[in-house]
């Protein structure tokens, strides 16, 4: 996959990305809108937007998958979000609070800090949100 930042996608288009990920298989747009609580109108939108910067395949009335780059960005957005919320239940944060904050700003943190900030703390393995996976974490030049 090409190279990214981590930044690439709004905060709101993050949500769409992990939800798929999560479902794991193609789903409906009506199941998005009503996970993430938005209009169907609005979900069609993104979806398209999605599909022009080819994370997701998209077709009307049949549903949504990610594309192989979308599943590579979206496994970054989860191991983003789990070291994250790992390091704030460093600093006194229950593991709910934790996952509850660090989706207010999680969509502003780069992929070369997460990296370093993972580095720092050791490669963790579980965070207060779930497992942590490393396929997208860097030391050096060279995949962890």
């Amino acid at each position: 996959m090409e190279s990214f930042t981590g930044l690439e996608i709004s905060p709101r288009k993050v949500d769409y990305l992990k939800f798929l990920l999560k479902n794991n298989e193609t789903t409906r747009t009506t199941d998005i809108s009503s996970e993430l609580n938005v209009d169907p109108s609005t979900i069609t939108k993104t979806l398209a937007d999605l599909a022009s910067q080819g994370y997701v395949d998209h077709v009307p009335y049949r549903g949504v998958r990610l594309t192989e780059k979308g599943k590579e960005y979206a496994q970054f957005l989860i191991h983003r979000h789990n070291i994250l919320s790992l390091l704030l239940t460093h600093y006194g944060l229950s593991a709910e609070e934790s996952c509850r904050e660090v989706t207010r700003f999680e969509a502003y943190i780069s992929k070369d800090a997460i990296e370093k900030i993972c580095a720092s703390m050791g490669h963790p393995t579980v965070s207060a949100c779930g497992k942590i996976s490393h396929g997208s974490c860097m030391i050096g030049d060279h995949p962890l």
